[in-house]
């Protein structure tokens, strides 16, 4: 039985990440793919398109990692955990990440062909030093004026659910009296 047959079996002819139906094709999962199908995936063309080049990145795609990620095969936990990680400043797939559990081997290889460096390298810190995520809650340590508006975020109003500006270490996004905002990390505490 080929590699493809296997696939299409598995999968029940549908993208094993998204669930679309055309432009199904073989993904090998880096870094150590053999190119069988235990270390592959059967993926639309969509997926690999942005697996591949992570510029072209939509990341309301990715909302079926949802269901995609309580897959039973390794290589698709891999590859959700590896979308969800490089997504993780949108909010909502550090939710997901949070609720993911993977075998020791599994995980090793997921962080084994991570190859996100730019993430990396944009920490967001708070007053303090202290490393803020995606999800975490803050306390803003002066009075804003927010530019646009009429409101003024107050010191002591704690910002729920922050959202990381992905190219800007020294920003961050919360809702303020409803109203989503960008803060500068310096006048925030964790």
């Amino acid at each position: 039985m080929s590699v493809e047959t296997e696939l299409q079996t598995r999968s029940e002819s549908k993208c094993e990440l998204c669930g679309a139906s055309d432009n199904l094709g073989i993904y090998e999962v880096p870094p150590t793919s053999n190119g069988s199908a235990d270390q592959s995936i059967l993926a639309c063309e969509t997926c690999r398109g942005q697996i591949d080049n992570p510029d072209t990145v939509d990341a309301n795609h990715w909302r079926c990692l949802n269901d995609s990620m309580w897959s039973q095969v390794p290589a698709v936990q891999v590859m959700a955990w590896r979308m969800l990680t490089r997504l993780r400043s949108e909010g909502w797939p550090q939710d997901l990440l949070d609720m993911m559990y993977l075998e020791d081997d599994v995980r090793s290889w997921a962080e084994a062909g991570s190859n996100d460096e730019s993430e990396e390298k944009i920490i967001h810190r708070d007053s303090n030093g202290a490393v803020l995520e995606a999800g975490d809650t803050v306390t803003l340590i002066k009075d804003l004026d927010v530019k646009g508006s009429s409101i003024t975020a107050k010191r002591g109003t704690a910002v729920r659910n922050i959202r990381l500006v992905q190219d800007n270490a020294e920003q961050i996004e919360g809702r303020v009296d409803g109203q989503l905002i960008v803060i500068l990390t310096k006048f925030t505490k964790k």
